[in-house]
Parts: structure tokens; sequence; C-alpha cells
């Protein structure tokens, strides 16, 4: 295996703040990048006071979303903080920012000043609505863009109000599209020797992930709650145990099959009601009652072992967070790592999933502490100590 990551070699400037930019950096520094994340003074990123909990006063959700970067404080508001971004730029391969729209040009480092300094540089800009339309200029949160999109309005139980999905959706998607967008960009300025500037929105983001629910809409439906069920697929929900909750994927008729065989329920089988996944559309009505009436007379893990270790059939328990981070394969992947924090002590990464056959992937570093890495940027830039000094008298730095 090749000890070289396949980012390897790319300098990412990382202005950005909270969690899109924060994990689309940190798929980049998954990879192999050398993300260097800039903070404004005191401090530093927004996500870092994002809690509880706490950890010797760092945030668990900062830690969550940055590993293997380097830290450096920098006012962006001074002359001498943009000369020194500059000169990062001027070196970098990868320029990342989510302000809202129009406050980087402010600042003087919106990609027509960055490109004067680095014509090759690889921009991305991450916002709510994108740098274009009615609602360019509007704030952005995830549960907004949750509910703009579309999502919130398919999610909870039939005649109960909408939920947001717990994870914060639109963040997360918007930054695995700024990350999937720069990789792209990468190679194509291989072949072209170009740079390009790159323009993500959450909401933008978002609607690509309705897909069935969109092609329900299209062709003429109009897509409603339903709770952990499937619009197109029966039954594939999750069901209540004596003691807890089970999760039904049985996607096509030959699994259904086995799986009435399974609950000694072959009159199931046989009803010409539910013998296609269509029929047990059609006819949910009449077969969710009785496998929930079912269900409720084992406990959980009766029923996997009964479901899935004799019958093979895809059938899961509803885990618990914890659960699922120390679950035995989780383990076995490698999912969740530990790392000594300098300020934190030990503490718990979980890994991206990329793994390669041929190249290599991971986190070698914990998330930085505030700065950590700034004095030997700057030294690397070619300023001394009396000029560093100075800086930090000054509040550069």
């Amino acid at each position: 295996m090749s000890s070289e990551k396949p980012l390897a070699g790319i300098q990412v400037v990382d202005v950005s703040t909270f969690v899109t930019g924060g994990f689309c950096s940190l798929m980049l520094a998954h990879l192999g990048a050398d993300v260097l994340k800039v903070e404004p003074p005191g401090k530093g990123d927004v996500l870092r006071l994002s809690g509880p909990p706490f950890i010797e006063g760092e945030s668990r959700y900062f830690l969550s979303c940055n590993s293997g970067k380097r830290s450096i404080t920098l006012n962006l508001k001074t002359d001498e903080g943009k000369e020194i971004l500059y000169k990062l730029a001027a070196k970098a391969d990868v320029f990342l920012e989510n302000f809202r729209p129009g406050t980087a040009a402010r600042l003087g480092i919106a990609y027509d000043e960055i490109k004067k300094i680095n014509k090759t540089i690889i921009y991305c800009s991450i916002s709510g609505f994108g740098q274009t339309g009615p609602y360019r200029d509007k704030p952005a949160y995830d549960p907004l863009i949750q509910s703009l999109s579309g999502v919130m309005s398919i999610t909870g139980e039939e005649g109960r109000p909408p939920v947001k999905v717990a994870v914060p959706l639109s963040d997360l998607t918007a930054a695995m599209w700024g990350g999937y967008g720069i990789t792209a960009a990468l190679l194509k300025r291989e072949k072209t020797g170009q740079g390009d500037y790159l323009d993500v929105a959450m909401l933008d983001g978002i609607l690509p992930w309705l897909t069935k629910h969109a092609g329900l809409y299209f062709g003429g439906e109009d897509p409603q709650r339903m709770g952990t069920k499937d619009p197109v697929i029966v039954p594939y929900q999750v069901v209540e145990t004596s003691d807890g909750y089970l999760n039904l994927a049985i996607g096509n008729d030959k699994l259904f099959h086995t799986f009435c065989i399974a609950l000694g329920r072959e009159d199931l089988a046989n009803d010409e009601r539910f013998l296609t996944n269509k029929g047990r559309v059609e006819h949910r009505d009449a077969l969710e009652p009785v496998l929930e009436s079912t269900f409720k007379q084992k406990t959980t893990q009766e029923w996997v072992a009964l479901l899935v270790n004799e019958h093979q059939l895809p059938v899961s328990p509803v885990l618990s967070v914890g659960d699922a981070l120390n679950h035995p394969q989780t383990q076995a992947r490698g999912s969740v790592l530990k790392m000594d924090h300098p300020v934190s002590g030990e503490i718990d990464v979980i890994n991206l999933p990329l793994k390669y056959q041929k190249s290599e992937s991971g986190f070698e570093t914990p998330p930085p502490t505030l700065g950590q890495h700034t004095d030997d940027v700057l030294t690397s830039l070619g300023y001394d100590a009396a000029q560093i000094e100075a800086f930090r008298r000054q509040s550069v730095i």
C-alpha cells in the first residue's frame, strides 16, 4: 500500500466557521490535505463555543469537526491580517469560506481578490442560499433549510407536526457537496491548469436528496409524512417489540416470502393482496396492523435471533447513539479513534468512511487548539520573532 494519501501535498486555507465549512475541510484533511484553519483571535471559530459539553474548555462539537487541521489566528479586519492571509493564499491550492454573500468582498478576500494573487486557486463559497437569487442575503440555519427544502414536511408521523432530522442535515450535505466539488475541481486543474470558483448552497445541496419523494411529486402525487414508513416499499418501517423497536427493510417479494415463513405466517405470504410489493403498498392498511401486533409478542433480541441470525433477513434493532458507536461492526471497521489532545487529554474521534486499497486516509493529529500553529506558520512565511510579537500586541493575531 502506498503511504501517500490521495490529497497529500494539497494546501487548503480555510477561513470558514461552524459546521458547513468545518466538515468540508475535515473531509479534505481526512484525505491528506494540509488544512490551515484561519480563526479570529480571542474566541476563534464560533463552533468552539457551541456546546456543552466542554472538555477543559474545548467544545465536543468543535472536536467532532476539526481533526487533522492546523489553526492560526488572524484578524482579517486589519491590513496586516489580510496581508498574511494573502501570503497564505498565494501558496494554497484551495480557499474555503462560508460567510454570508458579500462578506468576503467587504473583507477584501473574495474570489476576485484571491484570484489576483493565485490564478489557479480553487475557491469554494458555501452559503445558505447561494450567491444569486432572491434569498441570497437571507440568514440560513439548518432547521430553516430543512423546512424550505420540503424535507421537514415529509419527516414525522402522519397527523402530527413536521419534525426536523436530528442531525444538521443541510449543513453536512452542503459540506459534502463542497468537498466533492473541490476534489473534482482539483482533478480538472490537473488537466487544464485552470483554477475555478465553486458556489455551494445549503438549499441546493439538500434538494437532490429528495429522490423518491421528488419522483412521487413529479409523478403527480403529494408526498406526506409517514413516520418511519416508506411511500413505495412495504414493510419498510420501524415496529415496536415487547421491549424496544425493530427496523424492517423487506425490500422485495422474495424477502417478504421468507419473512412471512420466519414469522410463522404463511397465510400472509400466500395472500393475493400481499404477493407483490405493489399490492402490499396498496393494502398496507391491512398488512401493517397484523405485523404490529405480531412483533409485540417477543423482545427485540428474540426477533433479532430469529430473523437476522437464523433467516438472514434485513432487520435491525434501533440502537442508541452509544450502542451504535460501540457496536462490534463499528469497532471492527475502526470507525471510532482515540487521540491525545493537548488540552482535553484522550478524546474519541469518528473516522470518515473512505478506505482505499492502494492509499491511506484518516486523521493523524487531533483538533487544534485555538492558534496552536500561528507562530510556526508565520515563521514559515518569513516573519521573525519580533514581528510576530508585534502582531500579537497589535491584535493582528
